[in-house]
């Protein structure tokens, strides 16, 4: 037996920890004083340091316009800053952008733009140490966008609250890209969904709206009536559609959901895609699972039990679910009903099916259920494992990094005062050199798995914040990108592609920039250094070298005034953050040899600057080149 599948099941006993706290029950007490407010409001209440913010869930989104009615870039339009963590526009190694939908992503910001929600996020941000955004149906959607506004805004200040985000039947919100984002910024604890084993409006983006707008239109017309008045009204609903009509409505989401789980990560762009966790409630129990192509199976197996009916009634029984299951475990409920196995593995999956509504007396289900169960945990585990590994990993190429070490001392007390990175740039064939080179290729590789390992969720969720994995991926930045440097100038392709830092920077070291920047700083770092850096703490300055080096060759032969003092703007800016660094001793004694790059910038450029310096003001540039 594989090590993965020896595990006990979880996911029961995380719903049941989640339903033995007082987040369910005041949660959705709040969603209830939100949805019988005015319409496009908002309440708070304060418990002890902890403040509540539900969205009522009777909401009108505007889909008048194209862009409202599918997926929408997240930080587009008036959106802009709003969410300053996406506003790379595009996920890493992934050519779609982040994107939300159209009209959830206008609904919320009518309501961030208003003064009152301001003022109040402004007012929680200073005087409580955590917040719960919730929300039922298209609340749920503006409490995750808010959470995830104030996971930004926490992510790029200084401000320290907790935020969690419990939503109930709420809708698909997102694209892969977004989902992934979410999992890559290790927020998905961050975001509960709560959702009914039949409730259509979780699943309802997962079908295209055609041909069913209208009656879409009625459904939540009835939801939203229901929900304001706290007595929903089956025969108002048959008014509104017949039965022959919510048949068809759920046999179209029903097969369209089992499409996509049958098709798993291969689907079309423009589709939408769980993030977070989920919460699966039942009138057993309930269950969390956090992976999302298991989310998408369960999200089937509980509608395939289901009917036309009950796929309706079930988006407003959310009161019914929140309090069984609290009651449930709290009064450590009955499992009489229950196939246990003598292996604890096999228990804990027979008890999560049982609290998902799933019989072992419905083989078909029950496998594809027990199969869906065995997914989410297998990833669970196999974090663990992999995160244990990749330390063995890391030692073992270690001693790679310390032949580049040794390279760099051999250099730097070279005769020939070339330095660490101009000895790699104009490097003749030789066996150092080539060993070198391979180091590095060995060195990249390693690096580059660790990075598609935390992308691809196989490590563990807070590994980017491990101060190993930090301190060793900024070691190896600031030894081996001057050299990764060297190599793409020394080559020129540059001449090809543009500068280095523009489009030639590997993503790894851009990754390990963020790691360096969101790691927390102790006390020591404010120290002034007493003598130089053992390497430079800029691992790009050698391409700014370059980059200034080339403006000077540029100033030299460029006839346009305007554009020459652009250059020359570009080249002092250079100048004096250069100095600045080795004022500070930022730098590594290689940057001062004589016959360094930043050496040979600093003759080529005050040449130039002395010629410039003699002519008069205004002088003509076409004689200035004659001059030269």
């Amino acid at each position: 037996m594989e090590p993965e599948t020896s595990q006990f099941e979880s996911s029961e006993t995380l719903a049941a920890y989640l339903a033995s706290t007082p987040l369910l029950e005041e949660s959705w007490r709040l969603c209830g004083v939100a949805n019988a407010a005015a319409q496009q409001s908002f309440a708070v209440n304060r418990v002890g340091t902890a403040a509540y913010v539900a969205f009522s869930g009777v909401q009108v989104v505007d889909c008048s316009e194209e862009s409202c009615r599918g997926l929408a870039e997240l930080e587009g339009g008036a959106a802009k800053g709003v969410f300053s963590v996406f506003s790379g526009g595009r996920a890493e190694g992934d050519q779609e952008p982040f994107m939300v939908h159209g009209g959830l992503l206008r609904l919320f910001l009518n309501f961030y733009y208003t003064q009152n929600f301001q003022h109040k996020m402004l007012e929680i941000m200073n005087e409580c140490k955590s917040v719960i955004f919730t929300g039922h149906s298209l609340g749920g959607a503006l409490a995750s966008l808010s959470a995830l506004w104030l996971l930004s805004v926490i992510q790029t200040t200084s401000l320290s609250i907790e935020v969690l985000c419990i939503t109930y039947g709420s809708p698909m919100l997102g694209n892969k890209s977004f989902s992934q984002a979410i999992l890559q910024e290790r927020w998905c604890g961050n975001f509960c969904h709560v959702v009914g084993p039949h409730d259509l409006v979780p699943r309802l983006l997962f079908a295209p709206p055609s041909p069913f707008v209208e009656h879409f239109h009625a459904l939540f017309h009835f939801w939203q009536s229901s929900m304001a008045s706290s007595s929903p009204n089956s025969i108002q609903l048959d008014s509104l559609l017949s039965d022959e009509v919510k048949a068809e409505i759920f046999g179209n989401i029903l097969a369209c959901v089992e499409d996509r789980f049958r098709r798993g990560e291969n689907q079309e762009r423009g589709s939408f895609w769980p993030f977070g966790s989920y919460m699966f409630c039942t009138e057993n129990g309930a269950i969390c699972l956090d992976n999302r192509m298991a989310i998408v199976k369960m999200l089937y197996l509980m509608l395939a039990k289901g009917s036309a009916n009950a796929c309706v009634e079930d988006h407003l029984k959310y009161e019914n679910y929140v309090g069984r299951i609290c009651w449930q475990y709290l009064q450590r409920k009955s499992l009489t009903n229950v196939c246990f196995s003598e292996s604890s593995n096999e228990a804990g999956i027979a008890l999560a099916l049982h609290s998902s509504g799933i019989s072992f007396q419905e083989p078909v289900l029950y496998g594809v259920g027990k199969d869906c169960i065995v997914m989410a945990r297998q990833l669970g585990c196999r974090r663990n494992i992999y995160t244990a590994k990749m330390a063995v990993s890391l030692s073992k190429v270690t001693p790679l990094r310390a032949q580049i070490e040794w390279y760099k001392a051999f250099c730097d007390n070279s005769d020939d005062q070339l330095g660490y990175y101009d000895s790699f740039k104009r490097r003749t064939a030789s066996r150092k050199g080539s060993k070198v080179y391979m180091n590095l290729t060995r060195l990249g590789k390693f690096w580059d798995e660790v990075i598609h390992m935390l992308e691809t969720n196989q490590l563990a969720h807070d590994f980017h914040k491990l101060v190993k994995y930090v301190n060793a991926s900024q070691s190896y930045k600031l030894l081996v990108e001057p050299l990764e440097i060297a190599e793409y100038y020394r080559t020129e392709i540059h001449k090809k592609k543009g500068h280095y830092i523009e489009n030639g920077r590997e993503k790894r070291f851009r990754v390990f920039d963020k790691w360096w920047r969101d790691r927390k700083i102790g006390d020591e770092e404010g120290n002034p250094r007493s003598k130089f850096a053992g390497l430079t703490q800029d691992s790009c300055f050698w391409a700014r070298v370059e980059e200034a080096r080339d403006c000077v060759y540029c100033v030299v032969s460029e006839v346009d005034q305007g554009r020459e003092l652009v250059l020359v703007d570009k080249i002092e800016k250079f100048e004096a953050y250069a100095r600045g660094l080795i004022e500070r001793k930022e730098v590594s004694v290689d940057v001062l040899a004589k016959n360094s790059s930043y050496s040979l910038f600093r003759e080529e450029w005050k040449e130039v600057k002395a010629r410039l310096q003699l002519l008069p003001p205004r002088f003509p540039v076409a004689m200035v080149r004659e001059k030269f």
